[in-house]
């Protein structure tokens, strides 16, 4: 069991680095039922509750928002079928769990001890410090026992989820049947109809497209719309407004002064003379000896230091260049050694110091002073920061005052304008149509919509429309929706009926050539140069022609297909040849078979969910009936 879970500590810190994480270890039904009444799911009689789910839909939140950038839109996480999605998705974790008990799949005390003690950001000084597991858990309001145990509830689940996907079955039959099917290689040439041809003969008289009109109207709809003017408050904007004094920028200077330097940093080389932590007395004393004896070499000539440490160090990444380790600051070597190499000077060189590493004669190369750049070196730094700090500071003071004006003022964006000093803007249409308002936030859109806003002639409340940024709006003109007239329409409903006409003619005309190339007759068909297709590269083909190509009855050749392709209309393609891969070596199997095993795998992962999810006892909320309540 302890190979498994050693095997996986980057799971552990890739789990760290998301650290979102909302479960406990120990006195985990207090932190799961504490505060938790609201059920959202049931599995097995085990809740999924409201503090589960929320933090969820945060940790999805964040990945979408790191995908989106700019283009993020809080507003889709209101949307019921995400929030089931996500919902669902607690559910099969769940119910992963809890087939992982059943099966007794366990982490013990011990593994989880060994793991977390070889996570990066829970040590100091190269070693496990509790004081900083506890520090990077806080800094995101984390306990070590939520962190702990979701941490073991992955590791569980995942020990499950290997046993399928990690073993699945692939027949040495199979391999050789999928190489010779996906490398054969067909000899091709193709002949393409023209579908312009066929356009210009195509006729279609009005009474067509007054039918067509008659009979689609939902095609030319135009959605309901408004005319809104709006004002926005941001951190952003009101940077623009704030100015930071040279007495501020001073200040923060003077408070700050540690992050605008660099450390004091050294440059050591050392002669090691290695000792295992396991070693017996009599190697321990061996090993001094044999230091002591070397140390002796290098006090006698010490301008031969390099020399020395090439022949007698034992740190093979040193000695080699003579035992130099480079530049380094405190903090980067065990304990020991930087006391040593921090008190001598340059040139100097030790007397024997002792680490968990063995034995080491260190000689003091260089020192590189401490630099602290300047006021001046950081002023558009620190007048960035100033400023940010009091743009949000007066964020966080008019937030609330600028969602009070627009409500208790609804009559009018202005006072809320003059209150951010920010303009009235203007003039932007917005459809009821989501598709038509795409770059704008749904909520938005939604809240222009509603009837306080439209029919009372309100302002919408104050919407968060990004991180730190408020809109409220309101309509100044309105148009209901309707439908476009049949003159403006016109040319391209007649475009269109002439497009599926002429498509209609070609694969007509397409069929009536194949025929006569399977019956051995003359067609005027004109086949381009031959082509070298396989069923995964098949050029500018579209997949249904690459189907058609390669599930024809190659028994006879010159062997001929006719297919409707979505790009090209219809394609006639001869079939010249058949070239089957060459024989497979047992790289080229193993890879296959390592392809198949994966896909067998998961299909019996996906088998085993389904199945445990056909016989668990699974109560999920209806987020779409909640929100037409």
């Amino acid at each position: 069991m302890f190979d498994f879970v050693h095997e996986r500590k980057r799971l552990v810190q890739i789990v760290l680095a998301l650290i979102v994480l909302p479960f406990a270890l120990w006195g985990v039904d207090s932190y799961r039922n504490s505060g938790d009444v609201v059920s959202l799911a049931k599995v097995n009689g085990e809740k999924i509750g409201q503090q589960e789910f929320d933090n969820a839909m945060e940790q999805q939140r964040q990945r979408i928002r790191e995908m989106a950038g700019s283009n993020f839109d809080p507003a889709i996480f209101d949307k019921p079928e995400i929030k089931h999605s996500v919902l669902e998705g607690l559910v099969t974790q769940r119910l992963m769990l809890l087939g992982a008990r059943e099966a007794g799949l366990v982490v013990s005390d011990e593994q989880m001890a060994q793991i977390i003690a070889t996570v990066g950001a829970f040590q100091k000084d190269g070693k496990f410090d509790k004081q900083q597991y506890e520090a990077a858990l806080r800094t995101q309001g984390m306990t070590p026992a939520m962190f702990e145990y979701r941490v073991r509830q992955d590791l569980t689940t995942r020990q499950l989820t290997d046993a399928f996907t990690q073993n699945g079955y692939a027949a040495d039959a199979v391999a050789s049947n999928l190489i010779r099917l996906n490398e054969q290689q067909r000899v091709v040439s193709l002949a393409k109809l023209d579908l312009a041809a066929f356009a210009k003969q195509a006729q279609v008289n009005d009474a067509a497209v007054k039918s067509y009109f008659e009979q689609n109207p939902q095609d030319f709809q135009i959605p309901e719309r408004a005319k809104i003017e709006y004002v926005t408050l941001s951190i952003d904007a009101l940077m623009e407004q704030v100015v930071a004094k040279d007495s501020e920028i001073k200040a923060y200077y003077e408070e700050h002064l540690s992050e605008f330097g660099t450390q004091e940093q050294r440059q050591a080389a050392h002669i090691l003379i290695a000792l295992s932590k396991q070693a017996s007395d009599a190697e321990k004393t061996e090993a001094k000896n044999k230091a002591e004896q070397v140390l002796k070499q290098v006090k006698q000539s010490p301008a031969k230091f390099a020399e020395l440490a090439k022949q007698y160090s034992q740190d093979p990444g040193s000695a080699v260049n003579g035992g130099d380790l480079g530049m380094f600051g405190r903090g980067a070597m065990v304990k020991p050694f930087e006391e040593s190499v921090f008190s001598l000077k340059v040139g100097e060189i030790s007397g024997l110091v002792q680490s968990d590493f063995g034995y080491h004669i260190i000689k003091l190369v260089a020192i590189k002073a401490p630099k602290v750049q300047s006021l001046s070196e950081v002023k558009a730094l620190i007048t960035q920061r100033v400023k940010l700090q009091q743009a949000s500071d007066r964020f966080a003071e008019l937030a609330e005052k600028f969602s009070n004006t627009v409500y208790e003022q609804s009559d009018s964006l202005k006072p809320a304008a003059e209150l951010v000093k920010a303009p009235v803007q203007g003039g932007v249409w917005l459809s009821k149509d989501r598709q038509s308002s795409a770059a704008w936030n749904e909520k938005i859109v939604q809240a222009v919509f509603s009837d306080d806003v439209l029919k009372n002639k309100r302002n919408t409340s104050a919407i968060e429309i990004a991180p730190n940024t408020l809109m409220a709006a309101r309509v100044s003109e309105y148009q209901a929706a309707s439908v476009r007239p049949l003159a403006e329409v016109a040319a391209s409903i007649r475009n269109k009926l002439q497009q599926q006409q002429a498509k209609q003619a070609l694969i007509e005309q397409g069929k009536k050539m194949l025929e006569q190339l399977q019956k051995g007759e003359k067609s005027s068909a004109t086949f381009q140069a031959a082509q070298t297709f396989t069923r995964a590269q098949h050029a500018n083909l579209g997949q249904d022609a690459a189907k058609a190509l390669f599930r024809a009855d190659v028994s006879k050749l010159p062997a001929y297909v006719g297919v409707e392709d979505a790009q090209l209309g219809y394609v006639l393609a001869r079939i010249d040849a058949v070239k089957e891969s060459d024989a497979a070596d047992d790289m080229k199997r193993n890879r296959y078979a390592q392809q198949i095993r994966q896909i067998t795998g998961e299909e019996m992962l996906a088998a085993y969910l389904a199945d445990a999810k056909k016989n668990a006892d699974i109560t999920m909320k209806d987020f779409a009936a909640s929100e037409k309540k």
